[in-house]
């Protein structure tokens, strides 16, 4: 039976669901979906909805392995076909379905797509739990697994695309009935969620989050044998299958169960236990970047995403951006939130198996191995999940020449893969070099997100959702200063400090530097201090505080394109500090023809020194630009003038 919406859709309007077969009603009567291939394009936008869908992955889903010649074609024929059941404009007047250099977007409200309407209630009721109102948390989780109808887009399954989304929709929904059973056990009301456990563990044997809340349930219902049978069939299957021993979290609630009545345990404790986190400060002086942050929460709290590329140039802000995110966003990731820099302080990469064996150290924060847990007490089901990451990643990362990691072995990978298709966690990878260092560590499987900070485009990675950073509004680079210099001091001269923060290509690294040194010299006015920084031989040399260079950070960016792209950069930061060059003031810098000089600037936007316009333009009509710091720094290089300091 399709439930309808909790929400009610508009009269007239259709309501999808893909939590169970994919079907499709309006006012209450079924709709017919097409053939299997028209059904498949339509599943896959569902999946993703109001984002784009790429057209290879369109592809891929309904063709996965030779495709016509007319694929393109024919997948415009079944975007018409979802066209007419959506109706060809929303309640906005705008577009239902639209094609962009992204690929195909489908816009759709809650009111009409159940699994949209469901992230809406699961987020809600995570909000009521993190309050410490269990009672609206269990409701509301309750009604967002109501929609719930058995395996997502079951019907559909044999194609691998759509099954990965499936598998996706799946592991939240998963996520969301542990959520669901735990806060039910915190209300002394375990009974209602033991058959429930119970059928989910049968389908997903080696999920420790469910064995645990199935193991949590029974005990509290009186049933202590059937619990402690839960642990030894569990232990054993681990065993036969993967060679592992449950967790030392769920071994301790094992043990505390032995010989005791029911305990229960104040929900407070046990939520704060299940977050374990890694993450530095957040940015005290974080500014702007409001429509970005929105962008990624909003992505890392969608079921679709697993993975997000931050990019932009040295100082733009990344990894402050990446850090403010994944602060707020606490009550989404409840097996914790990792921070991990991929370089080391002298800018040189650091190993994959390095990188890999913190992150397995990292997972394992506030868990000690082997422990005991109090014997009334119970255990979270998060932290003992979270428990084993540490003893599986250390335990297959193995050591190189005196003690160092060596290369990531294939059972590091595996076991790696296994602990991230079982929890749901956030991780931060700053600074990451290329797309080959982050492969094996990105999930393939299951409800964790990881934010990837970048100087260039990844371009070889995907499907991944980007969000590329530039410079600054020029209100937003002045609210910065102020926060540095006062509000005060920026009023006396609002016309210099624009001029400041302009100079300083408006890059949060630039304008935070050129604050602090303001701040000091408390004595220098501003129309002076814009006036230095106006000046190209000196502004690299004006944006120093104390240890903070941003010269320095500009030579590292350097440092991370090809000894060609250098050499190119050099030749086009003339023309570039004039306002930007087009495809003929770059052949004439260059000295070359039109299609090396295309190759030529494209490798510099995928290295990110070259920014182009965001729309859709022509290559000749279209104007590059390079950030005015990094045109000064390329022009000491190729004048010879470049000094370390």
């Amino acid at each position: 039976m399709i439930r309808p919406p909790a929400r009610p859709a508009p009269a007239g309007a259709v309501y999808f669901s893909l939590l169970g077969p994919l079907t499709a009603v309006r006012d209450g009567r079924p709709l017919p979906l097409g053939p299997r291939k028209q059904r498949l394009v339509l599943a896959t936008l569902l999946a993703r909805p109001n984002t784009p869908v790429p057209v290879d992955v369109l592809t891929d889903a309904v063709w996965p392995d030779d495709p016509p010649r007319t694929a393109r074609k024919n997948l415009q024929v079944y975007v018409s076909a979802a066209r007419a059941l959506l109706g060809s404009t929303g309640d906005d007047g705008r577009d239902r379905v639209v094609h962009g250099c992204g690929g195909y977007r489908l816009t759709i409200d809650e009111g009409e797509l159940d699994t949209l309407r469901f992230r809406s209630l699961a987020r809600a009721g995570r909000a009521a739990g993190e309050r410490g109102d269990l009672r609206t948390a269990a409701r509301l989780l309750r009604e967002a697994l109501d929609l719930w109808e058995g395996p997502p887009l079951n019907d559909l399954r044999d194609s691998t695309g759509v099954a990965e989304e499936a598998e996706r929709l799946e592991a939240r929904c998963l996520t969301v009935y542990e959520d669901w059973a735990e806060t039910e056990i915190e209300l002394g009301r375990a009974a209602v969620a033991v058959d429930g456990l119970r059928d989910l563990v049968e389908r997903h044997p080696l999920r420790e989050r469910l064995r645990v809340a199935w193991m949590n349930s029974l005990h509290q219902s009186g049933r202590q044998a059937e619990a402690l049978a839960v642990y030894d069939d569990y232990r054993q299957l681990l065993a036969r299958e993967l060679g592992l021993e449950p967790s030392p979290a769920m071994a301790a609630l094992y043990r505390a169960m032995l010989g005791r009545g029911r305990t229960a345990r104040p929900a407070a404790a046990g939520r704060e236990a299940a977050h374990g986190t890694a993450l530095p400060a957040a940015p005290r002086d974080f500014t702007g970047r409001r429509e970005e942050l929105r962008e990624l929460l909003a992505l890392l709290g969608s079921p679709d995403e697993r993975v997000v590329v931050v990019s932009g140039p040295a100082g733009s802000g990344k990894s402050a951006l990446a850090l403010r995110a994944a602060h707020l966003l606490g009550d989404g990731f409840p097996d914790g939130r990792f921070h991990v820099q991929v370089r080391r302080e002298d800018g040189s990469d650091r190993t994959p198996a390095e990188v890999l064996g913190e992150l397995g150290r990292l997972c394992g924060v506030g868990v000690p191995g082997g422990s005991g847990v109090p014997a009334e007490s119970t255990v979270s089901a998060a932290s003992a999940v979270t428990a084993a990451s540490a003893a599986t990643a250390q335990a297959v990362v193995p050591a190189g020449p005196e003690g160092g990691p060596a290369a990531v072995s294939q059972g590091a990978a595996d076991a790696w893969q296994r602990w991230l298709s079982l929890h749901r966690a956030l991780f931060v990878l700053d600074d990451v070099p290329d797309e080959a260092f982050v492969r094996g560590l990105l999930p393939r499987s299951g409800p964790s997100s990881v934010v990837l900070t970048v100087r260039g485009q990844l371009a070889g990675l995907a499907p991944v959702h980007r969000i590329a950073l530039g410079a600054l509004a020029d209100g937003e680079a002045l609210e910065l200063l102020a926060k540095l210099i006062g509000p005060g001091r920026l009023r006396t001269d609002p016309a210099a400090a624009l001029r400041i923060v302009r100079a300083c290509g408006a890059l949060p690294l630039a304008v935070g530097v050129g604050g602090m040194r303001l701040a000091v010299l408390r004595h220098l006015p501003l129309a002076e201090y814009a006036d230095r920084l106006g000046d190209p031989s000196a502004a690299l040399d004006e944006l120093v505080a104390g240890d903070i260079s941003v010269r320095l950070r500009m030579a590292s960016g350097w440092q991370d394109l090809s000894a060609d792209d250098r050499r190119a950069l050099g030749r086009l930061a003339g023309p570039a500090q004039e306002g930007g060059f087009t495809l003929a003031g770059a052949m004439e810098a260059l000295g070359c023809g039109e299609r090396a000089a295309i190759r030529t600037v494209e490798s510099l936007i995928g290295a990110g020194a070259v920014t182009s316009p965001a729309g859709e333009v022509t290559a000749h009509a279209a104007l590059y630009e390079v950030p005015r710091l990094l045109c000064l720094y390329a022009r000491e290089r190729e004048e010879g003038r470049f000094s370390p300091g």
